[in-house]
């Protein structure tokens, strides 16, 4: 039995076929689809259902009235630790004794019950702190460490110039004794640098990769560089990147996975935000999709580049989970993942750019048509001969089935 089509990409479906234009049928939206006609009516037939509430509310509706629930009641607790907590630091209490402030709002004698995790974010407390905490309030870790800390501040206020090395020399000689590493942690969390040191800079290092780039190949002067033309099946070597585009209501962001043999974006997602679940989502599709397709993907590469939603728990998990091999370039190599960015050049020249997108849901719906119609079905590379994806695709996978 096929695997069903993934959640987003049914519902990108039916968001074109609901602003399709006029004289464009449902016939002709599902060819451009790769699906049914009827599996289209289908998905229109539960999209308004879904839609449509008991008692002439709509879902849409419905949901927004409990979502405003929601919102009040979180309201009324954030006002109530705002208001509590005025009154909390105007006693002159230390912001580091505001732990006290979250357990008598999460009490049941408080007037208003806060939850914890309310209160914590709205004082900006960390929860697994605040437990720490509650467990025992003050240990004798913490006083050893304050009474270090107190001594390299003293040491410090009195001298400036001063490195971390010297205070902790000075906080010997004041009796407080602790080895060079624990008092340079202590300066560092404290920012107490000397004022002839360099300036620390703010700027974040791209972390280390977690797999091995596995395309590149190192010519006769030692020049590393990536063949993209190794795959000769579909399913071989997949390439994933990131890209995103301004509208007025803000950025949209789009995952897309490519497959390096046809060049077909095998699986796509779209979001307002850049996390994990971005990456994560267009992988699932992926594999759902050539899952429906009856093609396997295990032992399949997955090269990327070293961004962060790539290199998540997430992402190496779900690899691991479906039998796929990662694969990651270098930083800052633009060119260890040229085959995808060309893909994005196109993107950028062909939709993007064309015009100012007032909502995220019109660009949205003008990627997901350029690639399921136009560059999938209609845009013919030299590369393949000539051919759109799916039709070489087709070339490839119908020798094999007659076969089999």
């Amino acid at each position: 039995m096929p695997k069903p089509y993934p959640k987003e990409f049914r519902e990108d479906v039916v968001r074109v076929a609901r602003s399709r234009e006029a004289g464009v049928t449902l016939a002709q939206v599902a060819k451009d689809f790769g699906i049914h006609e009827m599996t289209l009516n289908k998905w229109l037939r539960k999209a308004d259902a879904a839609e449509s509430g008991p008692a002439g509310v709509s879902a849409a509706q419905d949901s927004e009235l409990r979502a405003l629930k929601r919102r009040n009641r979180l309201l009324e607790q954030e006002n109530e630790v705002l208001r509590r907590a005025a009154a909390y630091l105007s006693q002159a209490n230390l912001p580091g004794m505001m732990f006290p402030l979250v357990r008598e709002l999460a009490g049941k004698d408080a007037r208003v019950r806060v939850p914890v995790s309310v209160a914590c974010r709205v004082l900006k407390l960390c929860r697994a702190q605040y437990y720490r905490w509650l467990a025992a309030p003050v240990t004798a870790s913490e006083l050893v460490w304050a009474h270090r800390a107190n001594a390299l501040f003293d040491a410090h206020r009195d001298n400036p110039a001063f490195g971390y090395r010297y205070l902790h020399e000075e906080a010997a000689d004041a009796g407080v004794g602790m080895s060079a590493r624990t008092a340079w942690r202590i300066c560092s969390a404290n920012a107490w640098w000397s004022i002839f040191g360099k300036k620390r800079s703010a700027r974040p290092r791209s972390g280390p990769p977690v797999h091995d780039d596995r395309l590149a190949v190192e010519d006769e002067a030692g020049r590393v560089t990536h063949d993209f033309t190794t795959a000769t099946a579909p399913n071989q070597v997949w390439l994933t990147d990131i890209t995103e585009h301004w509208t007025d209501e803000g950025k949209l962001y789009l995952c897309a996975i490519k497959d390096a043999c046809s060049g077909r974006i095998v699986g796509y997602s779209i979001d307002s935000r850049m996390t994990s679940n971005l990456a994560v989502t267009a992988l699932n599709s992926a594999v759902a999709r050539r899952g429906a397709d009856g093609v396997g993907v295990a032992g399949c590469i997955v090269h990327s580049d070293r961004g962060s939603q790539f290199r998540s728990r997430k992402f190496v998990h779900r690899l691991g989970r479906h039998q796929l091999v990662g694969s990651m370039g270098r930083v800052g190599a633009c060119g260890d993942n040229a085959a995808m960015e060309s893909f994005f050049a196109l993107l950028q020249k062909n939709v993007l750019n064309q015009r100012r997108w007032d909502t995220r849901e019109q660009l949205r719906i003008a990627i997901v048509t350029w690639i399921e119609r136009t560059y999938h079905r209609r845009r013919r590379q030299d590369r393949l001969g000539r051919l759109t994806p799916i039709e070489y695709e087709t070339t490839m996978t119908t020798p094999a089935d007659q076969a089999a």
